[in-house]
């Protein structure tokens, strides 16, 4: 239980996506773990944060400022409030987007109080002037305020309390060093395993008040793409048919019906996933083929492919990027149950077409 596109599919739409929608959000803020030792999964972050956290404590100072890094719904944001909860302290949250001039930035760390934890989401979308005003804050716990425009223009150094920053992105590589070199703790979180996300399954189910069993719940978690959000979920969409169709319990056999009913299949994958794998291996005899001609033949967008579906599809070694283009692997075929071409079966892949 942690946290942290179809056809007019948007990341958002999709069963399967791990962005938060509205609904995800209000049922995330009930099901969240209140402190680090209830915290399931990402067990050296846990434990390298908790070190940083006591030995706060037994100073007591503020903690470091912290940045987080990984993909959507792995439970950055629960621990940034963890982290919180764990110092005593308010918390509070805004985004990189949200940040667009340094004013907006200078507003919110100048009404912060000593220790409190500023949360910045996808602090790798700030604005550039905002980001360099952050360095100061972080550092000397101090920005300069502009008064005045031209040769006449003032700066005003404001003195701010000692806080703590906590930085999620989902790229970290889009970091500034400068920006990077100034976090004390930086912790990246992975994608659970099945075993995880069966315990977050379970304590999700128990504070849902839904019945489900064992290999119920290995049904889901197997299917949920190792992300604790997209586990959640699943379990909301099952529930709903155990209710209606079954008697509430929610079984293997009613986790399977219910999720195929939802087009979400063994592997985690939805109607997008597998109309790509299937335009790449039946129309183009599984690549290589150029991103566009395979977006279009699964009438998307090029980056819906490419953002929404293609970083599941590689992680799960149904996919290769190369430079000629897309290539299925040979997972990708026996996934859908059909034979690859001579070449690919004999592991030529499609050098053998060309004679490459």
């Amino acid at each position: 239980m942690n946290w942290d596109d179809t056809t007019d599919t948007s990341a958002e739409e999709r069963l399967v996506g791990a962005s938060a929608d509205r609904e995800d959000q209000a049922v995330e803020a009930a099901l969240r773990p209140k402190d680090l030792g209830e915290f399931i999964g990402q067990e050296k972050v846990r434990e390298q944060l908790d070190l940083v956290l006591r030995a706060a404590r037994a100073r007591g100072a503020t903690a470091d400022h912290v940045l987080l890094s990984g993909a959507p719904g792995l439970g950055k944001t629960t621990l940034s409030m963890i982290i919180a909860a764990e110092m005593g302290a308010p918390i509070r949250i805004t985004s990189g987007p949200a940040i667009q001039h340094a004013g907006d930035l200078a507003a919110i760390l100048s009404s912060l109080q000593e220790g409190e934890v500023l949360f910045l989401d996808e602090i790798h979308r700030m604005s550039r002037p905002a980001e360099e005003m952050l360095y100061m804050a972080m550092e000397d716990f101090r920005v300069d305020v502009i008064v005045g425009k031209g040769p006449g223009a003032t700066a005003i150094p404001l003195e701010l309390p000692p806080f703590t920053l906590v930085g999620a992105t989902t790229r970290a590589g889009l970091l500034p060093p400068p920006l990077r070199d100034r976090f004390g703790f930086t912790g990246h979180m992975e994608f659970y395993e099945p075993a995880e996300l069966e315990r977050v399954v379970h304590r999700s189910a128990s504070l849902l008040d839904v019945e489900i069993d064992r290999d119920g719940a290995t049904e889901i978690a197997g299917r949920s793409r190792g992300t604790p959000r997209i586990a959640n979920r699943l379990l909301r969409r099952v529930r709903d048919y155990a209710q209606v169709k079954a008697d509430g319990l929610i079984t293997r056999e009613i986790a399977a019906a219910a999720l195929a009913v939802y087009e979400v299949d063994a592997r985690g994958l939805d109607r997008l996933d597998r109309a790509v794998l299937q335009a790449l291996l039946k129309l183009f005899g599984g690549g290589p083929v150029g991103l566009s001609t395979l977006a279009v033949a699964v009438g998307e967008e090029r980056e819906t492919v490419e953002e929404v579906a293609e970083p599941f599809l590689v992680r799960e070694g149904l996919l290769a990027r190369t430079p000629r283009g897309r290539v299925a692997t040979p997972a990708a075929w026996a996934h859908l149950g059909l034979t690859p071409p001579h070449s690919q079966a004999a592991g030529n892949g499609q050098q053998d077409l060309f004679g490459a």
